[in-house]
């Protein structure tokens, strides 16, 4: 019974003595930053923007094609495994119906371009033959 007895009183004193005990503010959250989609394209180039440094991709299987466009940030590698370079090569060597692979993210387009590689040359018409 004592012990009843001494812990109400205890917790009696105690909760104003806890109430008055300054609280720390809890530390500032910074936004989570929104999640980027990472994806990759593989597909021939149908336009190029030098100026606003975009290219467009146009991929597809079948019947299903589509076009993604790409901002190149001047810090992303563009490589040509066609020619075994191992430097980077300039946004302005890429001519229309190369086939190139990218990586990319972002929310909306244009994305934003990680990694550039042409992989060949889209090669159109028919050849004739003799």
């Amino acid at each position: 019974m004592r012990t009843i007895a001494s812990l109400v009183v205890t917790l009696v004193i105690a909760t104003p003595l806890a109430a008055q005990q300054p609280t720390a503010a809890p530390p500032p959250q910074a936004t989570p930053a929104p999640p980027v989609t990472h994806d990759t394209v593989r597909g021939a180039i149908r336009a190029i923007d030098v100026r606003a440094r975009t290219v467009d991709i146009t991929s597809g299987v079948g019947f299903a094609i589509h076009v993604v466009q790409l901002r190149i940030p001047t810090s992303v590698p563009i490589t040509d495994r066609e020619s075994g370079q191992a430097d980077s090569i300039r946004l302005t060597e890429l001519r229309l119906g190369d086939v190139i692979r990218a990586s990319f993210g972002g929310q909306a387009a244009p994305f934003v371009a990680y990694t550039i590689e042409r992989v060949g040359r889209m090669v159109t018409g028919v050849d004739t033959l003799p």
